[in-house]
């Protein structure tokens, strides 16, 4: 089990904080506003009011002994390169800041953070792509060329199998999972369908309609597929 700080206690911040601890990890949330604290004190580990600029303070409370630290202040860019030269200063091995512009990530970098994430862009992106290509579920970047990409089958792949599909040669894609929800096979009928994933298929299974694949490939290979309409653009 890690240990975590997670420094501003805003939407995002507490959102972490509260996911951390609901999969058991100790957390140590810290913000500057008393009532923010105690508004997640029931959820973390432990919640604590301090000018987490001060280096000193965040000494007191035992920062030394996290893992990982969140910044996840990113309005003040002053107070967030602050907060992160403490955190530095203070031996934490890996740090993770919130930026909100190009130019607080260059600083942030530069300071020698481990990742700086832009939580408003990304959620915006995967808005925007939901809402270019619906059966894209979900994408997972991997690197500036490949990403991981849940769709759902399309249509002409549907009760065919993977061996005469051959997509890793006409569209340069790798089906590496199946998910689908598991039929009955009783007189009675399911309560509720589960889930099964079909890791590493084999050529000569089956996809379904309601079978949702999990692809790995590049931009240019899905934006093919769009263009061939196995992929709705809109």
């Amino acid at each position: 089990m890690k240990q975590y700080a997670v420094i501003g206690l805003g939407r995002f911040g507490a959102s972490i904080a509260r996911t951390l601890a609901e999969k058991g990890q100790q957390v140590l949330a810290i913000d500057s506003k008393e009532d923010i604290v105690q508004d997640l004190a029931e959820y973390v580990t432990n919640a604590v009011c301090i000018d987490a600029t001060d280096a000193k303070a965040l000494k007191n409370i035992g920062i030394k002994t996290v893992d990982v630290a969140i910044v996840a202040i990113g309005k003040s860019l002053e107070a967030s390169i602050l907060v992160t030269l403490a955190l530095k200063e203070l031996g934490v091995p890996r740090i993770i800041a919130k930026a909100v512009s190009e130019n607080q990530s260059k600083v942030l970098e530069k300071l020698g953070v481990n990742a700086v994430v832009f939580p408003e862009r990304e959620i915006g992106e995967k808005l925007a792509n939901k809402l270019i290509s619906p059966e894209v579920v979900e994408e997972i970047n991997l690197s500036k060329e490949y990403s991981l990409f849940e769709i759902k089958t399309p249509e002409e792949f549907i009760n065919k199998s993977l061996k005469d599909l051959q997509v890793r040669i006409k569209y340069s894609i790798n089906i590496i999972a199946i998910k689908r929800k598991a039929r009955p096979t009783g007189k009675k009928p399911a309560v509720k369908a589960a889930e099964v994933l079909n890791m590493l298929p084999k050529g000569d299974d089956i996809l379904f309609e309601d079978d949702i694949l999990l692809v790995l490939a590049t931009y240019a290979a899905i934006e093919k597929m769009k263009k061939e309409g196995l992929i709705p653009r809109s």
